[in-house]
């Protein structure tokens, strides 16, 4: 098979789903959304151990210096105590993942 002069004829192409042509291309339905980066940066030893810590049970909101930081990057979150009014921090999704990714969990 030539790719060049067969990628045009519809019955010799591979996948199903691909436009055979650019001029085709235009008439696919919907593009499959690109997957959401996690982290723009590295993360430092201590978040990483703020994230080891919030695994295991829920911290203080204002207990460690690197919340701020990983609350902006999306990896924690803040949840409302019923008791006291006190706020703590939990893992997020995506906290989870790059613990999963470490192969922690």
């Amino acid at each position: 098979m030539d790719y060049y002069n067969d990628r045009n004829d519809p019955t010799k192409r591979i996948a199903a789903d691909t436009p055979a042509a650019p001029a085709q291309a235009a008439t696919v339905t919907a593009a499959q959304p690109k997957m959401k980066a996690i982290l723009r940066r590295l993360l430092s030893p201590h978040e990483i151990a703020t994230l080891l810590l919030l695994l295991h049970a829920p911290m203080a909101a204002f207990a460690k210096p690197e919340i701020p930081t990983l609350q902006e990057a999306g990896l924690v979150e803040t949840v409302a105590s019923d008791d006291a009014g006190e706020s703590h921090i939990r893992l997020t999704p995506e906290g989870n993942a790059i613990l999963r990714g470490l192969g922690i969990k």
